[in-house]
C-alpha cells in the first residue's frame, strides 16, 4: 500500500471522531441522556470490535489476566473522556467542547514531564504557545460574551483533555506487543464497564432503544470505535505515528465544521484562526519529531 492511500485511510478514520459531537448534540434534542449515549456507545462498540476480532486475530493469543486488565483499565480513560466530554456538550457549543478537549496536547507534555522526567524543548513550548494562542480564538475569548458562560461544561471539557490524554499516554506503553485487533476491543469493553459503574444500564429494559437511541447508538459506535480502528491499523503501519497524529487532528476542523453546517453554530473568522493555529502547533510538534525519528535511523545505518 502506498503512503498517500495509507494517509487518506488514517484521514478517513480520524474525521470520524469529528462526527460524534454533532451526534451527541442529536441525542440530547431528543431526550436522551448523557449515560444513555456514552453506554449504548461503548456497549456497541465493544460487541462489533468483539466480533472483527474473532476473524482478526490468528491465532488466538492465550492473554495473562494481568495484560487484558491493563488493557481493560487503560479503557476506562476512554470511558471517563466520553462522560466529561459529552456531558460539557449538554451546557456548551459543539465548537467550542471540542476546543477544550483538544487542550490535551499540552497536557500530554505535562504528563510526559511529571512521570518520565522528560522537559520539553523551546521548539515544544513555542507549539503550547501557539495551542494557548489558538485556544483562546478558537473559544471565542476576544469577541465573546461570558455574562452566560457554564463554567460546569468548562470544567468537564477540560476533565475530557486530562483523561484523553491519559488514555494516549498509558495506551501507548500498555501490552503494545498484542495484535491492535484485540487490544481495541479489551479497551472498549474497560471504557463500557466504566460508563455501567457511573450510569448503570437501564437503557436495555427502559425502552428508549426502541425510542431511536439504538441507531444513534450505532452510528457513535461506527464513527466512533469501528472506523478509526480500523482505518488506524490498516493505515498507521505505512506512515507512522508521528505522521499519523498529524493526520489525526483534522478531527478538530470536522467538529467544529459538523457543529456550523448540521447544528447552526455560528463560528467567526477569528475561531476558524484560533482551530488553524492549533493544527499548525500540532502539525510543527509531530513533523519535529518525525525529523529526529529520521536523523536516528540514519546514523544506526551508517553505523
Amino acid at each position: 500500500m502506498s503512503r498517500l492511500i495509507a494517509g487518506l485511510i488514517v484521514f478517513v478514520g480520524a474525521a470520524g471522531y469529528g462526527v460524534l459531537a454533532t451526534c451527541v448534540k442529536i441525542g440530547y434534542d431528543k431526550g436522551f441522556h448523557v449515560g444513555e449515549i456514552t453506554g449504548s456507545q461503548m456497549f456497541l462498540g465493544a460487541v462489533i470490535l468483539w466480533i472483527l476480532a474473532l476473524f482478526k486475530v490468528r491465532p488466538w493469543p492465550k492473554l495473562a489476566w494481568k495484560n487484558t486488565l491493563l488493557l481493560m483499565g487503560v479503557g476506562t480513560f476512554t470511558g471517563l473522556t466520553g462522560v466529561f466530554y459529552y456531558t460539557s456538550l449538554a451546557s456548551l457549543p459543539a465548537s467550542i467542547a471540542i476546543i477544550l478537549l483538544f487542550q490535551f496536547t499540552w497536557i500530554g507534555v505535562l504528563y510526559e514531564w511529571l512521570f518520565d522526567r522528560k522537559k520539553p524543548t523551546k521548539e515544544t513550548y513555542f507549539s503550547l504557545g501557539l495551542v494557548l494562542m489558538g485556544t483562546i480564538l478558537a473559544a471565542n475569548v476576544i469577541e465573546g460574551d461570558f455574562s452566560a458562560f457554564n463554567w460546569f461544561g468548562l470544567l468537564m471539557g477540560l476533565c475530557s483533555a486530562f483523561t484523553y490524554a491519559g488514555f494516549i499516554y498509558a495506551s501507548g506503553k500498555t501490552s503494545t506487543n498484542i495484535s491492535p485487533w484485540l487490544r481495541s476491543p479489551l479497551m472498549i469493553t474497560g471504557s463500557a464497564l466504566a460508563i455501567f459503574l457511573i450510569f448503570p444500564p437501564t437503557f436495555f429494559t427502559s425502552g428508549v432503544l426502541g425510542e431511536g437511541l439504538w441507531y444513534l447508538a450505532l452510528i457513535m459506535a461506527f464513527f466512533g470505535a469501528v472506523l478509526p480502528t480500523v482505518c488506524f491499523t490498516v493505515g498507521v503501519p505505512y506512515i507512522g505515528s508521528g505522521l499519523a497524529t498529524i493526520i489525526s487532528s483534522v478531527e478538530l476542523p470536522v467538529a467544529v465544521l459538523m457543529a456550523w453546517i448540521v447544528l447552526s453554530e455560528s463560528v467567526s473568522p477569528l475561531q476558524w484562526a484560533g482551530v488553524v493555529m492549533i493544527l499548525a502547533a500540532i502539525a510543527l510538534g509531530e513533523l519535529k519529531n518525525l525529523r529526529m525519528n529520521q536523523k536516528k535511523k540514519k546514523s544506526l545505518s551508517s553505523v
